[in-house]
């Protein structure tokens, strides 16, 4: 059976971390809170699977990078709140350390070390 692509395990692992902010924001009975906490488990099941194939702290980059920003564009979208240029700004240095993270994941240069 073919592996799956762990950028994949990364992406579900984003998605599901805004499902889990959005339900803190919106639950209101028990059962809600259930889902929640389903949410939260197969999040960090995702999580662990990403973390397996892929560095660990590009992995957590990337997941506290969709989650800071998302959830900033998802507070002013969705539920109404003010959005500042200095949250903007935030948002942006966390995308741009996510990418050199990213970018400084690779195999190392040849041509001699640091």
């Amino acid at each position: 059976m073919k592996q799956l692509n762990p950028w994949i395990f990364v992406a579900l692992t984003c998605l599901f971390e805004l499902l889990w902010v959005y339900g803190f924001n919106t639950a209101g009975k028990g059962w809600h809170w259930g889902l929640v906490i389903g949410v939260i488990v197969l999040d960090f099941y995702f999580l662990t699977q990403a973390c397996q194939s892929l560095p660990t702290g590009t992995v957590y980059a990337v997941f506290a990078a969709v989650g800071s920003g998302g959830t900033v564009v998802m507070d002013w979208l969705l539920f109404d709140e003010a959005l500042s240029a200095g949250q903007l700004v935030c948002v942006a240095v966390l995308i741009s350390g996510v990418v050199l993270l990213k970018l400084s994941d690779g195999e190392p240069q040849s041509g001699g070390s640091l």
